[in-house]
């Protein structure tokens, strides 16, 4: 029996964030799976079409993927998502799985990285425990992307269980959800001993939103209305892919659904 792990990300365009944080994803996935052979799936179309253009590198959508790895005679298929959210792109990959249940012995899913109760709790250990914690008069603001889906919920959870961990002064906002970064600066200023920011991206990749929205020099990013408030902010350009147990969650969902 023929068996892959096809490891299946939004993707990104920005070539050397790509292989410290999805390809280090991938690179543990096969280590920790060392009997299944690894693929990589993209499921932003917009992402894959610029790879072709711009590099001339094809990264196979999961259909596509799924049609090699039928062609190639795989009859054991685990996918893991390298998303952070049970939302749009989960949703969207479960859909281009569905019709492909019947051509594998064997088809599975595994989950993002915020699923159960947990899950939040792991990830805020694991955050936790790859950075310092906020200085006395610090705080620490992670920006994620945010969602019009209902799954955009977990960035509060997330905060909540960072604030019932103990680090009170984190705050999630997100570039297009719920809670932005309106609400960030709101609730900075219901801490008045919080002279300082630490601003980091709560993204698998740091791309273009970390590089840009968060970090940029644009009189819109965030690192620049922060400071416009008052608040002098560092910023710590790095996907949480780059995270060794950040990605030891996404193996042990993938190890997860395999046991399934």
């Amino acid at each position: 029996m023929k068996r892959a792990l096809l490891a299946v990300s939004f993707g990104t365009s920005y070539r050397e964030t790509l292989e410290k944080t999805i390809g280090r994803i991938e690179a543990d996935l096969a280590a920790a799976l060392p009997e299944r052979d690894v693929f990589r799936a993209f499921t932003s179309a917009m992402v894959c079409r610029k790879l072709a253009l711009r590099d001339g590198v094809h990264v196979d959508s999961p259909a596509q993927a799924l049609e090699r790895l039928s062609a190639a005679g795989y009859t054991d298929v685990l996918i893991q998502p390298t998303h952070i959210l049970n939302g749009d792109e989960y949703d969207k990959l479960l859909a281009q799985t569905q019709p492909w249940a019947g051509r594998f012995a064997c088809l599975r899913v595994g989950k993002p990285l915020l699923t159960s109760a947990e899950d939040y709790r792991a990830a805020a250990r694991a955050l936790m425990a790859a950075r310092p914690a906020p200085m006395e008069d610090e705080a620490l603001v992670l920006m994620g992307h945010g969602s019009g889906h209902f799954a955009n919920a977990a960035y509060a959870l997330l905060e909540y269980t960072l604030h019932d961990l103990g680090w009170r002064r984190c705050f999630l906002g997100t570039v297009e959800g719920y809670p932005g970064l309106e609400e960030v600066l709101r609730r900075l200023s219901e801490h008045p001993e919080v002279r300082r920011v630490r601003l980091e991206p709560f993204l698998v990749v740091a791309g273009d939103h970390a590089l840009h929205d968060m970090a940029g020099e644009e009189p819109d990013s965030w690192r620049s209305r922060l400071e416009e408030a008052g608040y002098p902010a560092g910023c710590v350009v790095r996907g949480l892919g780059e995270y060794p147990a950040i990605r030891a969650l996404f193996v042990a969902h993938a190890r997860a659904a395999e046991s399934r």
